[in-house]
């Protein structure tokens, strides 16, 4: 039977009434298919994908393929959010068999769970067929498939893993980052920015690093680039102009059509970029892309217990009360020009309600290809007048569309590393714009990670939680996230209670993920059940590599403690990546790492009663510096040694672990 109501996952509860006799990932159910010697069919998904949501319409509700898949196989649901780590695993073997990856991702396996075959989104025909013919094989010949299975293996355990070249520390130079940009940049999009294809994702970890090494190596270039890329990105379609909130990724060059969903790693993340960018360059489109990505995730996904919910889906009912993907985000000219009247003409030209704008049937994605004010000068309306209506234009499209168009579907679970990501990107954009209900909302969030997320009894911080249940055992990435959101807390309260939990998860993982043999940190847990095989996760995606931001808190950590196991450590991993990297975008938190290192990059310290006030005011403009940190009293931190004098205000400037006084204010 179904067992998928027993679950909390959005995603598997979206599966509870299929035929299919779906189970979750679990012991039992991996030592069941052992038991009867069947076969796993093992399908990953996330509630928000459109495409898992055809195949379970096309296959999964089906009761043909249900006496196919109920009668041979055991089958396993997996939300892909919820367990990164077998998605990881199965998306190396889809990759190996295909050349290609995506969701929804369905592998079928060994008893062992050991894959022989996957693919991602198959028709009816085709997936009953090929579900048959597998199992045939199985039957009939066992030793076929076993040798490919073996084989397969070979592929997933090499998958990942560097070659330790031992590589001398002093080989290690940040000029290796040079010839890696100039191939990285053949790849520019400069009509729009971002990459020069489509799909075309975001990738803030890209566009953070290439704005710090731009403005370090003054390359305005990259700076230009940049800027066009948030520029762009922001000016409708992928961005929700009349609510706020990026989708997941364009699938034109012009960042115009999203694939609908919105997921809050995007959305935390992008928060950091902008807000950085503001303090570089003071652009007032910057920081409206903040606040209206604040105030959709604050009006939206808030939970009451203080965490932040994961996305909303793709799809939502249109005007036929049918499932369809974007529905609750496009416009008609004809509904346009009922609701806007006389504003119409001027919304048109802004908002390209015209082939530029234009989707399919009559539908038309809001996207500007012009500033408001070179349309101000064109209809001959004053700027400052145009910008007011404007805002009353999206109000008013705002307040209609939620009057009369049902929200996409919530996924209502919460995930410690997004939250994460949402705490430091509030902490940027409290510290370029001083919006004290930033700080406030930041630490909402941090203390529900703290107090609901968290085992104080164990160490163990969990990966996920549903109407106050934890029940799966953090990843790396949610012990990394949250420590960089600590380290960052800290450095905006100067409160050290902060930085001593960051201490502890950093000792937490050392002892329970890292291993010592390769130099990297497994992504799961080593105390918790084994998979096929391991996972080191090493490059950038949509999600910045665990590894790299392991190695940056780190060096933090090395600098605040002058402890030199943390020194160590985060060297030895860069001297393991650095020397395979052949495409830089998939290793620019690696890069940044690498910069601070080997540039000893400085960072600033003030002492003395109105420190704290040094500090924000230092965090407000952009800088380059690894951190800036304070402390109002005599400290027992080894940073703050000898520094504080009660009777001055002092500012220094460091370089690794050597500092010297740069003024007194």
């Amino acid at each position: 039977m179904n067992l998928l109501h027993l679950e909390t996952s959005p995603y598997l509860l979206q599966h509870q009434n299929n035929p299919i006799y779906w189970k979750a990932w679990n012991a039992k159910t991996l030592a069941q298919a052992k038991q009867e010697n069947k076969l796993l069919l093992v399908s990953v998904g996330y509630s928000a994908c459109h495409w898992c949501h055809v195949m379970e319409h096309e296959c999964f509700e089906d009761d043909e393929v249900a006496q196919v898949m109920n009668a041979h196989y055991v089958a396993i649901k997996v939300d892909r959010e919820e367990r990164p780590d077998v998605d990881a695993i199965y998306m190396k073997a889809l990759q190996l068999m295909t050349r290609q990856g995506g969701w929804p991702l369905n592998v079928v396996c060994l008893p062992d769970g050991r894959p022989i075959w996957g693919a991602t989104y198959v028709n009816k025909l085709e997936w009953i067929d090929t579900l048959q013919q597998l199992q045939n094989l199985f039957e009939t010949n066992y030793e076929k498939v076993l040798d490919y299975a073996e084989k397969l293996q070979l592929g997933i355990n090499h998958i990942g893993l560097v070659e330790n070249k031992d590589v001398a520390p002093n080989n290690l130079d940040s000029k290796q980052i040079e010839p890696l940009l100039k191939n990285w940049k053949r790849s520019f999009d400069w009509d729009y920015g971002g990459p020069a294809r489509a799909p075309k994702f975001m990738m803030p970890t890209n566009l953070n690093f290439l704005q710090s090494y731009g403005s370090l190596k003054q390359d305005n270039e990259l700076l230009d680039y940049v800027d066009l890329t948030l520029t762009k990105m922001a000016q409708g379609g992928l961005f929700d102009v009349v609510e706020g909130g990026f989708s997941r990724y364009s699938v034109d060059m012009r960042w115009h059509i999203p694939h609908f969903e919105k997921m809050l790693y995007d959305n935390g993340q992008l928060l950091e970029t902008y807000a950085n960018a503001y303090k570089r360059t003071k652009n007032e489109n910057y920081k409206t892309v903040c606040e209206k990505n604040i105030k959709f995730i604050e009006t939206n996904w808030l939970a009451p217990n203080g965490l932040v919910y994961s996305a909303y889906d793709a799809d939502s009912l249109n005007d036929q009360n049918k499932m369809q993907e974007g529905a609750f985000y496009f416009w008609t000219k004809k509904e346009l020009k009922h609701l806007l009247k006389d504003d119409f003409n001027w919304f048109e030209l802004l908002y390209n309600v015209n082939d530029f704008g234009f989707w399919e049937d009559d539908f038309y994605v809001l996207i500007q290809s012009q500033s408001i004010a070179q349309i101000a000068e064109q209809v001959q309306i004053p700027l400052a007048e145009l910008e007011i209506k404007n805002k009353e234009a999206l109000n008013l499209l705002k307040q209609h569309r939620l009057a009369n168009r049902q929200k996409p579907g919530l996924d209502d679970k919460c995930l410690t590393s997004w939250n994460a990501m949402w705490v430091i990107g509030l902490l940027t954009c409290y510290e370029a714009f001083k919006n004290e209900n930033y700080i406030n909302l930041a630490k909402q969030t941090l203390d529900a990670i703290l107090n609901k997320m968290l085992n104080p009894d164990t160490g163990i911080l969990y990966r996920n939680a549903k109407n106050n249940n934890v029940n799966i055992s953090g990843f790396l990435e949610d012990y990394a996230f949250t420590t960089k959101a600590l380290l960052k807390m800290y450095q905006n309260t100067l409160q050290e209670s902060y930085l001593q939990t960051a201490k502890q998860f950093t000792d937490y993982c050392l002892d329970h993920f890292y291993e010592p043999q390769i130099g990297l940190f497994e992504f799961k847990n080593k105390q918790d059940e084994a998979l096929i095989a391991k996972h080191y996760e090493i490059e950038d995606n949509v999600v910045p590599s665990a590894n790299a931001i392991m190695g940056q808190n780190l060096w933090i950590l090395h600098l605040i403690y002058q402890h030199d196991f943390y020194k160590s450590t985060a060297i030895k991993m860069l001297q393991l990546v650095i020397p395979s990297i052949d495409y830089a975008s998939a290793f620019s938190d690696w890069l940044q790492l690498l910069l601070w290192v080997q540039n000893d990059a400085e960072h600033v310290i003030f002492t003395g009663k109105d420190a704290k006030e040094h500090v924000l005011n230092e965090l407000e403009k952009w800088q380059h510096s690894v951190g800036i940190w304070g402390t109002t009293t005599t400290s027992s931190l080894p940073i703050f040694s000898l520094k504080h004098d009660a009777n001055k205000n002092q500012k220094f400037i460091c370089n690794n672990t050597s500092c010297q006084v740069h003024e007194v204010i």
